[in-house]
């Protein structure tokens, strides 16, 4: 049986249930907001609204990507002028640097394999020796090449060469970019000790300077900046160093690899320098950036913006951030140039206004097959990132591809098998 108690307070919770009901009857027309209406106006942002609508009116510039400076499309064009050795494998070019114009013509530095056979591939690293690569990027070294229009490239041969063992570099020396201070040039790059994949891909970042982008070259021979300490995100690599001057200082951001051995998460971090050879402090807050695989900024208006390219939960974005260091997504995007080293001419000017970039240079690293002629190649890339320009193509949204680009996207041998032995199951 039921107690009296028990019966009273069942008794007392409907009635305030009721009274709760009637109140918002009651008011419910004084207090929801009118429908969302159908044209919006400069006053729709200050109604009352979703998660979803918030982000839309206060996270990016617009509500529409055709509003938002920092949302593009990505149109791709064969660069001119390099040669591949009819794709055979033995000649790659990959990791393209930002892009620079001096003395009448733009210049870019990457890096470059060429050897008498094909890598054996990371997995295989201990078969690697003097002439055998273990990666694309092993016994490699940057070169550079020029262009008067930016599509049709003229190669002038190696920038840093690899350096006598044991210096920091003998293996290779790949992922440059370059920094233009006080008159002089400054190419910060990755300098390996041993064959990529031996034991990771770990590397030092190295620098060597010239009065003339055409060199030469005179490296420092000693790490930059230096790995983090045992435990942190960053012990064990500095990849893609990439500089940009701000406030006077050298900013340098760079990725990291981290979280081993379960899923690698890619992230970028920033040190800053008085001088280019350093000293370079990190700060204190890195990772800045939590995804994208290569690194590639650019200054626009007051902060800087940065490519997410491949890994990360905001792969695919391009990120904001006025200070130069707290990032936050300003566009999602689709087609992102992998690797991109975009045109950047306001990159060492120390500019409170930054225009943004209108086209860069990127790779492609699946040019060939692996075990066939595995190499990478480089490409132009254009859009319309820059408060310059304004092209209404470059902001449109949905790429269609060819039906044959998503059926080559499909199940392996594994999944085929799981989804057959799910259906036989039912």
């Amino acid at each position: 049986m039921v107690s009296k108690t028990t019966s009273l307070l069942l008794i007392s919770g409907m009635l305030l249930i009721a009274l709760s009901c009637s109140e918002f009857n009651s008011s419910a027309p004084d207090t929801l907001p009118e429908p969302f209406p159908y044209t919006v106006d400069e006053t729709t942002k200050d109604r009352p609204l979703s998660a979803a609508l918030q982000r839309s009116f206060h996270q990016y510039e617009g509500i529409h990507p055709a509003e938002n400076e920092l949302y593009s499309q990505f149109k791709y064009t064969k660069v001119k002028g390099l040669d591949y050795r009819n794709h055979d494998g033995t000649i790659s070019r990959r990791d393209p640097s930002k892009i620079i114009f001096e003395n009448g013509k733009y210049y870019v530095w990457y890096t470059h394999r060429e050897t008498p056979v094909i890598p054996v591939g990371a997995k295989r690293a201990q078969e690697s020796n003097d002439t055998i690569p273990s990666t694309d990027w092993d016994l490699a070294e940057i070169w550079y090449a020029t262009s008067e229009d930016g599509f049709t490239w003229e190669e002038q041969g190696v920038a840093i060469p690899r350096p006598p063992e044991p210096q920091v570099g003998w293996r290779s020396v790949s992922t440059a970019d370059i920094l233009k201070w006080k008159n002089k040039y400054y190419l910060y790059y990755q300098g390996f000790l041993e064959a990529s994949g031996k034991r990771g891909d770990y590397c030092p970042v190295a620098v060597s300077y010239a009065d003339s982008p055409d060199g030469p070259w005179t490296p420092v021979n000693k790490a930059i900046i230096d790995n983090g300490p045992e435990g942190s995100w960053d012990q064990f690599a500095i990849h893609d160093p990439y500089p940009l001057v701000h406030d006077g200082k050298i900013y340098l951001y760079y990725k990291s690899a981290f979280n081993r051995p379960g899923n690698v998460w890619v992230a970028g971090g920033l040190a800053t320098a008085d001088d280019p050879l350093g000293p370079f402090e990190k700060y204190e807050l890195n990772p800045v950036l939590n995804s994208g695989h290569e690194v590639s900024l650019f200054p626009f208006r007051e902060g800087v913006a940065a490519i997410m390219v491949k890994d990360g939960t905001e792969h695919y974005t391009i990120n904001y951030a006025s200070d130069w260091k707290n990032f936050e997504v300003a566009s999602v995007c689709e087609l992102v140039p992998i690797a991109p080293g975009p045109f950047v001419q306001d990159a060492f000017t120390n500019t409170k206004d930054g225009q943004g970039i209108t086209w860069g240079l990127c790779h492609f690293t699946n040019a060939g097959k692996n075990g066939v002629n595995p190499h990478s190649i480089l490409a132009r890339f254009d859009c319309d990132l820059s408060q310059a320009i304004h092209d209404p193509v470059m902001k449109r949204t949905g790429v269609y591809h060819d039906p044959e680009v998503y059926f080559r996207q499909g199940l392996n041998k594994k999944q085929v098998a799981r989804v057959q032995a799910e259906t036989r199951a039912l």
